[in-house]
C-alpha cells in the first residue's frame, strides 16, 4: 500500500517569480507565464480531501488540475475519455463494464497510475457518499475488480448505460493507500502543488503529464468569496481570470478593452422549489398556478441583466437529450382559475426562503414575490444567512430557492428525483417514473435512451416541484492576454489546462 505526500514547496520563490519589475520580471519570463485565477471560495471551507465534502469552487479547480479523472464532458456536454480510454459493457445486461485505462499516466513522483489506484479511489469516494451526495452510488464496487494493471471491471447495481457520465469530472484518482487525506497527496494531473494556505494555492506545470504540457508554467488559485472583489482583481491587473462574477460586473467591464467577458450558457439556475408533500403544493393546480404567474422574461432581464434565457421548467436545458420545450408564457387569468379550482378563491399565503449565497438569488425572490402577488399568491420572503441556509433551509423548508448550476440530469435524477433518492427535495414520488428511468438506463441504443430521458425530463417539468423560470450564463472575466477559457456546462469549467496566457 502506498501513501505518498507532497513535499513542502517554496511559495516565496514562486511569488517572487511572478512579481513585476526589474530582474524579477526577467526571471518570470524565463520560467514561463503564470495564470492567476480568482475563484469562488472562503478560507473556512478549505479542504485537501477531493473525495468528501468540498465547499469551495477554488478547491474543485485545484483538484481538477492535480488529480486525473476518468472521463470529462466537453463544451457540448458530451462525455469524453480522460484517464479512462474506453468503457464497454462486458455483457448484454449493461451491469458489468470493462474500463480500459491509459498506460502512460504516472503520478508526479514517477510511480505509474494503475487500476489498483483507480479502484481504491472509487471505493474511497463511495465510502464518503454521505459527504458527496452519493456521487458513485450507482456502482457495486464490492462486485468490481482489477483485471490487470490498466483494466477494471466495474459492476453497477442495475443496468446502467450512462457509465461514462457517472465517471465524469469528479472521480479524482489518488495513490492506493491514501486513506486519510488531511495533507495533499501526489496526483497525476497536469499540475503539481507547490504551496497552499487557506486562501492561495500555487501549482507548477507537470511536464510529464500524458496530455502534454500546459501553456503556462505556474497556476495561482486565490479563494475570494466576494464576486465584485474577484472582478476588480482582473480589472486592476491583480488576477488574470475571475470565475463566476455577477451580471452587473459583466456589464460594468464589457466595454473595457483590458477585460474580456466569457460566458457559459445556462451555468446559473435558481429554481423555485416546491415540496409536493406539503400544502398547498400537494395540489398540482397550485403548482401550475405558480409556474404560470411568473413573468419569466422580466426575471431574466432583472436578475441576469439579459445574460440568460427564459425557461420551460427543464432542469438542464443544455443536455444533449434535453427536450425542445418552449418557455412557459405568463397567464395570470389561468393562474387565478387554477387557484380557485384548488379551493383558494381568496388567494393563498406562502413563505419563500432565499439567501444571497450567489449573485441574484435575493433579487429573484423579491421579484418573484411581486409577480406572484398579481395572481393572488401572497409571498413573505425570509432571507437566510449563507453559512446556515444550505443546512437549515435546503431540503427542509417547503418553498425556497435552490442553486443548481449545470448539474447533469441523470446524476441529479438519481439523487433528487427517484423516490428513494438521498436528496429528494421536492418529494417527487412517482413509481412509474422510477421504472421508466430504470428502463431508459437499461437501453443500450443511445438514440432510444436519449428520447426516453427527454420524456422523463419533460414529465418533471410538467408535474414536478421545480420552477425553472430561466437560466443565466455563468460569467467569467479574463485579462486581454488570456484565451481558451472553458465554456461548457457543469464541471467543464474546471479543466483549464488548455487556457493560453500571453505576455
Amino acid at each position: 500500500m502506498r501513501r505518498r505526500f507532497l513535499p513542502a514547496g517554496a511559495l516565496a520563490v514562486l511569488l517572487a517569480a511572478t512579481a513585476c519589475g526589474g530582474g524579477e520580471e526577467e526571471q518570470a519570463a524565463a520560467e514561463g507565464p503564470t495564470l492567476r485565477y480568482a475563484a469562488v471560495g472562503a478560507p473556512a471551507a478549505t479542504t485537501h480531501d477531493p473525495h468528501g465534502r468540498v465547499g469551495n469552487e477554488s478547491e474543485y479547480l485545484r483538484f481538477a488540475m492535480l488529480y486525473d479523472v476518468l472521463t470529462v464532458t466537453d463544451e457540448d456536454g458530451v462525455v469524453q475519455p480522460r484517464l479512462a480510454l474506453s468503457w464497454e459493457p462486458a455483457g448484454e445486461d449493461l451491469d458489468l463494464w470493462t474500463v480500459a485505462l491509459r498506460d502512460d499516466a504516472v503520478f508526479s513522483d514517477g510511480e505509474p497510475v494503475t487500476a489498483h489506484d483507480v479502484l481504491f479511489s472509487l471505493n474511497r469516494i463511495q465510502g464518503k457518499g454521505a459527504e458527496n451526495n452519493g456521487r458513485l452510488s450507482v456502482f457495486d464496487l464490492e462486485a468490481s475488480s482489477v483485471v490487470d494493471e490498466h483494466t477494471l471491471e466495474l459492476a453497477t447495481h442495475q443496468p446502467y448505460a450512462e457509465v461514462g457520465i457517472a465517471l465524469a469530472s469528479l472521480t479524482f484518482v489518488v495513490p492506493e493507500g491514501s486513506d486519510d487525506i488531511t495533507e495533499p497527496v501526489v496526483g497525476s494531473g497536469p499540475f503539481q502543488l507547490e504551496e497552499h494556505d487557506d486562501t492561495t494555492a500555487v501549482l507548477t506545470r507537470n511536464d510529464d503529464w500524458w496530455g502534454g504540457a500546459a501553456d503556462f508554467e505556474t497556476l495561482q488559485i486565490s479563494a475570494m468569496p466576494d464576486p465584485a472583489a474577484r472582478a476588480e482583481a482582473v480589472a486592476s491587473g491583480q488576477a488574470d481570470v475571475a470565475g463566476s462574477v455577477s451580471p452587473a460586473s459583466a456589464q460594468q467591464y464589457e466595454s473595457d478593452d483590458a477585460v474580456q467577458v466569457s460566458t457559459r450558457p445556462a451555468g446559473v439556475n435558481y429554481p423555485l422549489v416546491m415540496d409536493l408533500d406539503t400544502e398547498p403544493f400537494d395540489d398540482p393546480g397550485v403548482r401550475e398556478a405558480v409556474k404560470l404567474a411568473l413573468d419569466r422574461e422580466q426575471l431574466v432581464e432583472t436578475v441576469f441583466l439579459g445574460y440568460g434565457e427564459t425557461g420551460a421548467d427543464i432542469l438542464n436545458s443544455q443536455e444533449p437529450f434535453a427536450p425542445d420545450a418552449a418557455p412557459v408564457e405568463r397567464d395570470l387569468d389561468r393562474a387565478r382559475e387554477l387557484l380557485e379550482e384548488a379551493g383558494h378563491a381568496d388567494g393563498v399565503e406562502l413563505t419563500l426562503h432565499a439567501t444571497n449565497s450567489y449573485p441574484g438569488m435575493e433579487e429573484t425572490a423579491t421579484l418573484a414575490a411581486e409577480q406572484l402577488a398579481e395572481a393572488g399568491i401572497e409571498v413573505q420572503i425570509e432571507v437566510g444567512a449563507p453559512d446556515t441556509y444550505w443546512a437549515e433551509v435546503w431540503n427542509v423548508e417547503p418553498f425556497y430557492l435552490n442553486s443548481l448550476g449545470g448539474n447533469g440530469f441523470v446524476d441529479y435524477a438519481r439523487m433528487a428525483l427517484l423516490s428513494d433518492g438521498p436528496t429528494n427535495e421536492t418529494g417527487w414520488d412517482v413509481p412509474e417514473w422510477d421504472a421508466d428511468f430504470a428502463e431508459a438506463l437499461a437501453t443500450e441504443d443511445e438514440g432510444d435512451r436519449h428520447a426516453m430521458l427527454a420524456d422523463l425530463q419533460q414529465r418533471v417539468a410538467d408535474d414536478g416541484g421545480y420552477v425553472v423560470w430561466g437560466t443565466g450564463d455563468g460569467i467569467d472575466l479574463a485579462g486581454s492576454g488570456v484565451s481558451g477559457l472553458p465554456t461548457g456546462p457543469g464541471f467543464h469549467r474546471l479543466f483549464i489546462e488548455r487556457v493560453e496566457v500571453s505576455g
